[in-house]
């Protein structure tokens, strides 16, 4: 059919091998791709060269991102060399760089977001990386859960594994080429309720009160923190650690707009939980006037936040002058 069109138009008939479909993909790139994913069962250095092209291809090339979704068995076959070993330990290295790197890879691409995440093995073996690979391979495992997080049924996938609490805790070590991603990661699968809960019962509070403390990841920290400050265990722990100082102080030295808008978020919260912060909140407005500012002169959202707190402060007052 496709002979018979290009000869009536003049032109001369394609080579089938080198044919390219609607993707991009040639007959040779697709025969290309089956024998990489086939070498992923073969011995190590096979398995370690048919990775790093399989991540180089699809690094580059969003057609062979697509690749991957045609068929059922493409991914259980990529993840073969990991799947195949208990332990992250026993894999080598590199090759498990390039197979989770290639995950994340994949997972950008949007029609792959739902196969890759329900793939029984995915989000077990991105657990391990987080737990037992490099700085570079925990990365992008991060990359990967935050990638795939878009997906709200992924991010109840992702929160029923218990993928959250290896997150946390590789916020918690710190490591600066890690922290990023595993914030973005702890914050979009937040936005699920039930995951704030999950976060929140991992210890989630206490680590970003701990990197707040010491001026880390502040902006994306905050964020996270003004998500879970729905949830009410979130706001006890808050009190508990010290947290209104720390964000009246933020809020009276920071120029950026967006960290004063959610500490006041999570000050609201705090001040509708639990009275007993009133007394430091009023101080420090009889000190700075640091609420009133901000009350006067934030965004529509901190000065809605804002004036709630001072409404409140200024009741209570009232009440114990009337009582």
């Amino acid at each position: 059919m496709i002979s018979q069109w290009c000869k009536s138009r003049g032109f001369e008939s394609p080579d089938p091998v080198h044919y390219v479909n609607e993707e991009g993909i040639t007959e040779a790139d697709r025969d290309h791709f089956l024998s990489l994913l086939e070498k992923m069962s073969l011995a190590l250095p096979e398995q370690k060269h048919a990775a790093r092209e399989l991540r180089l291809l699809t690094k580059r090339m969003p057609s062979f991102r697509a690749l991957f979704g045609e068929s059922i068995d493409a991914i259980p076959q990529l993840l073969n060399p990991l799947s195949a070993s208990k332990s992250g330990s026993g894999i080598h290295p590199d090759l498990q760089e390039d197979v989770i790197t290639t995950l994340l890879n994949l997972s950008i691409h949007d029609n792959n977001k739902k196969l890759v995440a329900e793939t029984p093995m995915v989000i077990p073996l991105l657990m391990e990386a987080l737990r037992s690979g490099t700085i570079e391979i925990r990365t992008n495992a991060a990359a990967a859960l935050f990638t795939l997080s878009a997906l709200d049924s992924n991010k109840a996938l992702i929160g029923k594994s218990g993928a959250i609490k290896p997150l946390i805790d590789l916020l918690e070590e710190g490591n600066p080429l890690a922290m990023k991603d595993v914030a973005s990661a702890i914050f979009t699968l937040c936005f699920l309720h039930e995951n704030r809960g999950r976060a929140v019962r991992d210890g989630v509070v206490k680590v970003i009160m701990k990197k707040i403390a010491n001026n880390v990841l502040v902006d994306e920290l905050l964020a996270i923190l003004a998500i879970v400050s729905t949830h009410q265990r979130a706001v006890e722990e808050m009190g508990e650690l010290g947290t209104v100082p720390c964000l009246l102080r933020i809020m009276r030295e920071s120029i950026c707009e967006r960290n004063k808008e959610n500490c006041i978020a999570i000050l609201h919260v705090i001040c509708f939980y639990d009275r007993t912060k009133w007394k430091a909140m009023r101080e420090e407005e009889n000190s700075y006037g640091t609420i009133s500012k901000l009350a006067r002169d934030g965004t529509s959202r901190a000065k809605r936040k804002a004036n709630g707190i001072l409404e409140r402060l200024n009741r209570g007052v009232n009440l114990t002058h009337t009582a």
